[in-house]
């Protein structure tokens, strides 16, 4: 028998990351082999395979310096991202929907990065609102390694609307899982507050109420014992919440309104004047409406 030599040649196509390589979310590889012999008339090539190289894993926490507020407070929040996984990540973007009522206060972010015990101030993320979310996102040269921190602080005030809130915000960087606070909010001096809502009509029957057929006026001025001055809508409708509760009194502007005067009452005498008294409990509501007629008449309308 005879015998016969073999020469096989192999060539692998692969790409290879260093640690230094940074990957990001949903990088895929590919690999690629090709073999050529002595007896072999033209180079055989293998089928393509490919992997996905999966993205950094990041762990978020939120917190605050405080567990509960009130209205006219500042709380100081605190975005705290770890990196838990063997690869760096960059293109780094937070967002943090904040609750009703609280209000992100500008130029009050700063963030750094912690290793172990050393923490390092680096550049500020540029913020973006819409409605109640702030976006932070990172210049691109920012880079937070394997188990290490990224601290991001800021301030927001509570304001009066964040009573009527649940106080929880959620946040999340697109690689982390979603970190939720929950702020009490405590109505403190609001509690003894309440709302007064009323109406300036055109009484046309001089009952004293509003019937259909019987417009709003618009921009009528009301003054508060207080000094508050209200303008009614286009309507002719008006509301005024944390008005401090007890007896309060509200007087109609007739000036506001050229071309109108009070419209007598049929059926109350107290309907007649330009003032209304009523007692506002904490927490409660209380309603004083104005009824007016044109001075020369309704086709003046």
């Amino acid at each position: 028998m005879g015998s016969y030599k073999r020469l096989l040649t192999v060539i692998l196509s692969a790409f290879v990351f260093t640690e230094t390589s940074i990957v990001t979310a949903q990088t895929q590889i590919t690999n690629t082999a090709s073999a050529s012999g002595d007896n072999l008339t033209e180079e055989v090539d293998s089928n393509q395979t490919s992997l996905i190289a999966l993205q950094a894993t990041l762990e978020l926490v939120k917190t605050a310096d405080r567990a509960a507020a009130e209205p006219g407070d500042t709380v100081i929040y605190r975005l705290v991202l770890r990196n838990t996984s063997q690869l760096p990540a960059n293109n780094l973007r937070l967002e943090d929907r904040l609750p009703f009522g609280v209000q992100f206060e500008n130029n009050s972010v700063e963030a750094s990065i912690t290793d172990g015990t050393t923490t390092t101030a680096i550049a500020n993320p540029e913020v973006s609102r819409s409605n109640r979310t702030v976006s932070f996102t990172f210049p691109t040269e920012v880079i937070l390694p394997p188990d290490q921190t990224l601290n991001l602080v800021y301030a927001a005030v509570i304001t009066p609307d964040a009573v009527r809130g649940n106080g929880r915000n959620d946040a999340q960087e697109s690689r982390s899982n979603i970190a939720s606070f929950t702020l009490q909010i405590r109505p403190g001096i609001l509690s003894d507050c309440g709302t007064l809502i009323g109406r300036v009509f055109v009484d046309k029957n001089f009952d004293g109420e509003q019937q259909p057929g019987e417009p709003g006026v618009p921009n009528a001025v009301i003054f508060m014992d207080d000094g508050n001055r209200i303008t009614t809508d286009p309507n002719g409708l008006f509301s005024v919440a944390n008005v401090i509760s007890g007896e309060r009194t509200g007087t109609l502007d007739l000036s506001s309104m050229p071309g109108y005067s009070l419209a007598p009452n049929l059926y109350f005498i107290e309907g007649n004047s330009q003032s209304r008294r009523v007692r506002l409990e904490p927490g409660g509501m209380a309603r004083m409406n104005f009824a007016v007629t044109p001075v020369y008449g309704e086709d003046q309308l």
